[in-house]
């Protein structure tokens, strides 16, 4: 038996079987240390960024457990774990994790999250369930009606703490964990360790034993980084000109806000590049549906809102663009990391207008490195940034444009009966036709 194996770790045949099925062959460096405490039922404090295998760490252990202790019974079905996470996305994806690991096991989960009715998840409550993964809102809905009910529950896992706080859920949080079994096994899992995360740990976790690995501090190394500086007013052209100049097959690309990832896509559209935008706006249908066709290659460009896209785990994704340079240096860490997954290689692209070189300077600070500069850049950045008399006419011009926007939009639909967005934007964008070849090649 090979020591760096899952099968070392104290894994049974079941889950060896369907792991060995997805190629998981080697345990990572979080499944190693988090599985066989999760196994003797130790409380677990860790801190792993994405991309490190956490889902498995805690999701594989707590399979085993259930279907040793359960898995032969043929009574009703009780919730004996719960796996609460901030974002749909993210949900979806620890179960589909779960039904893949669970494959030859009697271990029966659902899924449940708002943004969509709940007659479907409340038939899958009623069949019964070992493993129920939620999103805060919907569970203390369903948990008010009488539809759940956790006095049953044995193990407890908070995924993505620090997204969860982030996004306000901070309150929905304590009140779940006032109606939770005092006595049950707790993981508790962040990228990030800020005061308040550790604060909400110690009223959750009971002498928990910390893990860490690959701090949020740093990147994948099999990730290689790439920075152009340019204007504010060049992105779009440099944006085209990468995707054409590098034959990107296909990329996640992040905007900073809803409307932004709106627009961006449009202007992708009118460049014939097949894209679509996600983000806390779009119907569960519609970011479903951009998931998927993006996943089987329908899609080039998946343009996301930091939030919308917790939760996206495609592992040869080898591209990812930051059209927008993240303020907080930690999100830097987290968006690339959707690239360079299970040992593939990948290439991560930022963009940097002048108002971003200082969110530049500390990322570099917190990664430890310098990220390297492609000179060979046909738009470059001959602005300085701005000032702050500058900052607040530009702000009001950014305000009275919104303003004009909304109105037309509404003056569409008058009109129309329905929402065209070609009149409610005119903004133009040619094809750009490419000059040079860029040194930052396909990983």
């Amino acid at each position: 038996m090979s020591v760096d194996s899952f099968e070392s770790l104290g894994v049974i045949k079941p889950i060896l079987d369907a792991l060995k099925e997805k190629n998981y062959l080697k345990p990572t460096d979080i499944q190693r240390k988090a599985i066989p405490l999760v196994l003797k039922r130790k409380d677990v404090l860790g801190s792993a960024q994405t991309g490190t295998g956490k889902t498995a760490a805690f999701a594989i252990p707590i399979i085993q457990l259930i279907h040793k202790i359960e898995g032969k019974q043929k009574n009703r079905k009780d919730i004996r774990a719960l796996i609460l996470t901030p974002t749909r996305e993210l949900a979806i994806q620890i179960g589909e994790n779960i039904e893949e690991y669970s494959k030859y096991t009697n271990v029966k989960h659902t899924v449940i999250f708002g943004g969509v009715k709940q007659n479907q998840q409340v038939r899958a409550l009623n069949q019964g369930v070992h493993i129920l993964v939620a999103t805060p809102g919907r569970l203390l809905d369903l948990v008010a009606q009488g539809y759940i009910n956790l006095d049953t529950l044995k193990m407890f896992v908070l995924d993505e703490a620090d997204r969860m706080l982030d996004m306000g859920f901070i309150h929905d949080v304590k009140k779940l964990l006032k109606i939770l079994p005092q006595k049950k096994q707790s993981l508790f899992f962040s990228a990030t360790m800020p005061d308040n995360i550790i604060n909400l740990s110690k009223s959750i976790l009971f002498q928990p034993t910390k893990i860490e690995v690959t701090p949020v501090s740093s990147a994948a190394t099999t990730i290689r980084q790439y920075l152009y500086y340019t204007n504010r007013t060049s992105k779009k052209e440099l944006l085209m000109h990468i995707l054409e100049e590098n034959e990107i097959e296909q990329v996640l690309l992040f905007a900073r806000t809803k409307r932004g990832a709106d627009r961006i896509a449009r202007d992708l559209k009118k460049n014939n590049i097949n894209s679509q935008a996600i983000h806390g706006d779009k119907t569960q249908q519609q970011r479903q549906k951009a998931l998927r066709q993006f996943k089987e290659g329908r899609l080039r460009v998946l343009v996301a809102t930091d939030i919308a896209a917790r939760g996206i785990d495609i592992d040869k994704l080898s591209y990812v663009i930051n059209y927008e340079i993240p303020n907080e240096p930690e999100t830097y860490v987290h968006r690339i990391g959707r690239t360079g997954r299970a040992g593939e290689r990948g290439v991560a692209i930022s963009l940097c207008e002048p108002e971003e070189n200082a969110y530049v300077k500390d990322i570099q600070k917190l990664i430890k490195k310098d990220i390297k500069v492609i000179d060979d850049n046909p738009f470059p950045q001959t602005d300085k940034p701005m000032t702050e008399k500058e900052k607040k006419e530009w702000n009001k011009e950014k305000q009275r444009r919104k303003m004009d926007f909304i109105a037309k939009r509404k003056a569409s639909v008058n009109r129309k009966g329905g929402y065209n967005p070609r009149s409610a934007n005119s903004s133009k964008g040619g094809k750009f036709k490419p000059r040079f070849k860029s040194n930052a090649k396909r990983g």
